[in-house]
């Protein structure tokens, strides 16, 4: 993959009244730290960044910063978005080692088909949707995969479930829950009233039973009153 480079102007001012003038003319405000240097406040533009951030890495991607001609490598560690717009509002990037491991969160994207869950009308239910890496810049993973073709009702994948790349390692908890399989609701509601109406029909059964029970006694009681009369 080619290699990302971002021009960032680096003699903005900060402030509000500044990020705003420089959001209308289609920048985004920025700033890099990291690496046990100072923090420089930034400015790119806003096609360049969507360009950056659009590749298969997505928000992963290594970026090299170009600082006036300096260029520092870099990730994304923090997108500020309009609370209603949704439009990134600011961006914060840490400088990177090359040769020292980033720590990222990468997107689980669940594979296969668990049909033994889908031919009982369940469904998949997927608790935890990225995970925490420790890995090279150069090595870190666009998404993980984990594959649910084995899963059945009740049973669960855990972040152990999850095939890393090598010299990619996790701190998260190996038995953590990524995905369960499990009965929908609206299948248990269809259970509940298949039961409910099997326990009437039952009932229903059971007291026309007892009726005709009491009709042969009533009518055995009226033949002895017969039997009795003509005496």
């Amino acid at each position: 993959m080619s290699e990302i480079v971002l021009t960032a102007d680096t003699s903005r001012i900060t402030g509000t009244r500044s990020s705003r003038r420089l959001r209308r003319e289609g920048r985004v405000p920025a700033v890099v730290y990291g690496l046990s240097q100072d923090p420089v406040s930034i400015d790119v533009a806003w096609p360049d960044l969507r360009q950056a951030l659009t590749t298969d890495a997505g928000v992963n991607a290594v970026i090299h910063l170009d600082l006036g001609g300096d260029r520092q490598m870099s990730i994304v560690k923090d997108i500020q978005r309009h609370p209603v717009r949704r439009d990134v509002t600011h961006v914060d990037f840490l400088r990177i080692d090359p040769k020292q491991d980033v720590t990222v969160d990468v997107p689980i994207v669940m594979v296969g088909e668990a049909k033994e869950v889908t031919d009982a009308d369940g469904m998949v239910d997927q608790n935890l949707f990225t995970l925490t890496v420790n890995s090279a810049p150069d090595s870190i993973p666009n998404e993980l995969e984990v594959d649910i073709s084995g899963l059945t009702i009740g049973d669960s994948l855990r972040v152990a479930d999850i095939a890393l790349p090598s010299g990619v390692t996790t701190d998260v908890d190996l038995e953590e829950t990524v995905a369960v399989g499990m009965i929908t609701r609206s299948t248990l509601e269809a259970m509940a009233a298949e039961e409910a109406a099997e326990a009437e029909a039952l009932a229903g059964d059971e007291e026309g039973e007892d009726g005709e029970e009491a009709t042969a006694d009533s009518a055995g009681d009226d033949g002895d009153v017969g039997e009795a009369g003509d005496e």
